[in-house]
């Protein structure tokens, strides 16, 4: 069961149990840590930067025809493939570290969140939709231990033009779709609810690292 809660007044946030190089990360109780704020963000209200899923820099246009990983179509994958008719099959269904934005952009032990991982943090945590320093999004507090981290509303990219910004969140994990590899499993929420769900990879998405 995921408890949600509607509220405009930001809870006090717990404080950060520790840092790794430059980044802040908050001990929830879970199987990995929780950085605090976005690649590509300077405090946890920032929207940060957005990737492709595999890839490691952020563009100004997200669409198959600019993807690092196919060949200009989502039946021409060259990497990440368990399916012959969708292209070159590896069979590699998690982002190898060279291909992961957390650990390339901010090294050490940070990485993307698992599907699984992002399933422990809605189940085993309280999601208050909230707003910090004007931002939308959640108050994401753990059961565990009363430990919280802030994951702002910060919508997503497709082609070259922003979506949902404000109204929803749309996290990549680095988990491939079972049976459909042109689609990536993500973690998305609006202020209802948070779920996870599966949607092209070439769509330029947020990336909130996690560590040991």
């Amino acid at each position: 069961v995921i408890d949600y809660a509607l509220t405009k007044v930001m809870p006090k946030q717990a404080p950060a149990s520790a840092s790794i190089g430059e980044h802040v990360y908050v001990d929830l109780g879970l199987s990995v840590k929780w950085a605090t704020c976005n690649v590509g963000a300077s405090k946890p209200e920032d929207y940060g930067d957005y990737f492709a899923w595999g890839e490691t820099k952020p563009k100004s246009t997200y669409k198959w025809s600019t993807y690092k990983w196919c060949n200009g179509s989502s039946s021409s994958l060259i990497k990440y493939n368990t399916n012959s008719s969708d292209g070159i099959v590896d069979h590699k269904k998690t982002l190898d570290p060279s291909d992961d934005a957390a650990h390339v952009n901010w090294g050490g032990s940070w990485r993307m969140p698992t599907k699984a991982e992002q399933d422990e943090l809605r189940i085993n945590c309280t999601w208050i939709w909230t707003i910090q320093n004007g931002v939308n999004g959640y108050r994401v507090t753990s059961k565990k231990n009363g430990m919280s981290i802030f994951l702002p509303a910060a919508g997503y990219y497709e082609d070259s033009s922003p979506y949902g910004d404000g109204s929803y969140g749309d996290y990549w994990s680095s988990s491939l779709c079972t049976g459909s590899p042109d689609l990536s499993y993500y973690l998305y929420f609006d202020s209802s609810s948070a779920n996870w769900y599966s949607s092209n990879r070439c769509y330029g998405r947020s990336v909130r690292p996690v560590c040991p």
